[in-house]
């Protein structure tokens, strides 16, 4: 016999619920229950209803409460109350010590000193490689199944992937690459020679991580200015991390004279890390003069509130390994100024004109007035100091490979016939009137220079030499673009110029590849080698011939001392 399940009673009813089971029987007027509850008579009629337990069941009945009473829920949510501000409290304490930790030990960080650029060579390129870009090329708007135009490109790539392989790499290496080197080794030049835009720029892009505000605003005879902006005390955090006397953390408030210790040992920290970075940054800056800026309390205006001069010898030999150290800075400067004692006040700049005008011009504008907006109230983190310098964005690989169909229509248009070539000691006369000269070197890590003589060879002024750190003379008519172009309008020259001497120099035995060109069409060009020990080389000289008349005259002699061999020889005061 199978299976077996129904409910025959007529008027039964079953309901489920967490409670377990009920049956009920009957009309509403007289209905048994039976289940996990016990068994119950109800009756009912019309809007009225009354139950009675009949006993029977198989216990006694609990009582169930749906809710907490008020006691508990009180309890609950001071309990839970508790927990987070116990929570709120390990946070700040947290958070404070390391804010104390990292606005008082910047200072033992050590800076790598600058160092030359040495840059890596050009990534290699292979056959592999320039096939796939010649296929790519040629297979352009070529169908899938049209296989006998995909053969004949195939072909045509293949042939032609040596030469374009050669000219890629010839591209890459021998002019990419050296253009780099040179850009590098030239601004190495202009920074260890104190350039005024090289060194600011570069120290300031070294400045742009430091918590505190830092510019390198100028550079005379090696000193470096730099401003830092210290982060205003009003807004300084008012707790610090603290024992209860059962050893449990906690914080406690500040003491005036604790505050101010504690902002006037990260001033010093930030003041000596960006000393010393500044010094590691550009190596041939020998003291920084520096002012620090913050907003005074009292007036809420900005003040200086320290200033002196640093030289790299005391900075650099000074041990700064502990957060006390950090204050050290007021005793190893020169003609320092601190107007912090027992509080935060101004110093009286106005007999230092140049800080005077500082303080003129700086602007208290949103940026600097926010600048410790986002500390919380019981001691929170001061934000990171905007800094006013802003990176340039990266720039696009100079090893870019050159594009297959550049290379193609370069070779179907092959450039203008080449320049004349000159032997040395050989001259030529230059087209008239109102002659245009461009001179350029293409050696590699050489420089141009001119000495703009008289007649007796020799400069008027310092002015007449012009090079890289004097890129202009002869009120513009002689200009040098570094590191190797020179443009030179030999009709605006005057008339005590009677020859230009063009010289190239380099760090090692230059070989010299000049090329000379004017508006007309003209064009020359003179190579001369490498000789054993000549660092600077006289290329060719222009010189006058009766009036309205230029000649250039390839010449190809040297000196073994570099750039200070011809300026001593032309006259030039190198003291």
């Amino acid at each position: 016999m199978g299976f077996g399940f129904r409910v025959g009673v007529p008027g039964m009813s079953v309901r489920v619920s967490s409670r377990g089971v009920r049956t009920s029987v009957g009309p509403r007027a007289a209905r048994v229950s039976f289940g996990a509850g016990g068994t119950r008579l109800s009756t009912g009629a019309g809007p009225f209803s009354a139950s009675t337990s009949l006993g029977g069941g198989g216990g006694r009945s609990r009582r169930r409460t749906a809710t907490a009473s008020p006691a508990q829920t009180d309890r609950l949510a001071r309990q839970a109350a508790r927990a987070e501000q116990q929570a709120e409290r390990e946070a700040a304490i947290a958070e404070l010590t390391r804010l104390r930790e990292e606005t008082t030990t910047v200072h033992p960080e050590d800076f790598a000193p600058a160092r030359p650029p040495q840059l890596p060579p050009p990534p290699a390129r292979d056959l592999r490689w320039a096939l796939a870009e010649a296929e790519r090329h040629h297979l352009t708007g070529i169908g899938l199944f049209s296989r006998d135009r995909r053969s004949a490109a195939k072909q045509r790539a293949a042939a032609e992937v040596p030469a374009y392989l050669a000219a890629e790499v010839a591209s890459r290496a021998h002019q990419s690459h050296a253009r780099v080197e040179t850009q590098a080794r030239d601004w190495w030049a202009r920074l260890a020679a104190n350039d005024e835009e090289t060194v600011c720029r570069t120290v300031n892009e070294a400045f742009s991580d430091n918590p505190a505000a830092g510019c390198a605003v100028g550079v005379s005879d090696g000193v470096l200015s730099v401003v830092v902006r210290q982060p205003d005390f009003g807004s300084w955090p008012t707790k610090t991390p603290a024992l209860t006397p059962t050893g449990r953390p906690t914080l406690k408030n500040l003491t005036q004279r604790d505050r101010l210790h504690w902002w006037m040992t990260s001033l010093g920290s930030h003041v000596v890390a960006t000393l010393k970075e500044g010094f590691a940054v550009a190596p041939g800056i020998t003291a920084i003069d520096l002012a620090v800026l913050t907003r005074i309390p009292d007036s809420r205006r900005l003040g200086i509130v320290v200033y002196g001069q640093w030289s790299r010898r005391s900075v650099e030999g000074t041990a700064w390994r502990t957060a006390e150290d950090a204050v050290r800075f007021l005793d190893v400067g020169t003609g320092v100024e601190c107007s912090v004692t027992t509080s935060v006040k101004a110093l009286d700049v106005s007999q230092v004109p140049c800080l005077a005008a500082l303080l003129g011009s700086a602007e208290d504008d949103a940026a600097l007035g926010d600048l410790d907006a986002g500390l919380t109230r019981d001691g929170g983190t001061p934000p990171p100091a905007p800094n006013p310098y802003t990176p340039p964005p990266p720039a696009t690989s100079p090893y870019d490979p050159l594009p297959y169909a550049a290379w193609l229509a370069d070779r179907r248009n092959p450039p203008p016939p080449s320049a004349t070539a000159l032997r040395p000691g050989e001259n030529v006369a230059l087209p008239a009137p109102h002659t245009a000269l461009r001179l350029h070197c293409h050696s590699p890590g050489a420089d141009l220079s001119v000495f703009l003589l008289d007649t007796a060879e020799r400069v008027a002024r310092d002015e007449d030499f012009v090079f890289y750190n004097q890129p202009s003379g002869a009120a513009g008519a002689v200009h040098l673009t570094p590191p190797a172009t020179v443009d030179v309008a030999l009709d605006r020259l005057p008339p005590s110029v009677d020859r230009l001497a063009v010289v190239v120099s380099a760090d090692t035995p230059v070989a010299a590849r000049l090329s000379v060109t004017e508006p007309a069409g003209g064009s020359w060009e003179f190579v001369t080698p490498a000789a054993s020990g000549i660092t600077a080389l006289l290329v060719a000289e222009v010189y006058r011939r009766g009036p309205g008349v230029w000649k250039l005259r390839a010449v190809g002699q040297g000196w073994a001392e570099g750039l200070a061999g011809p300026a001593r020889h032309y006259g030039v005061d190198l003291d």
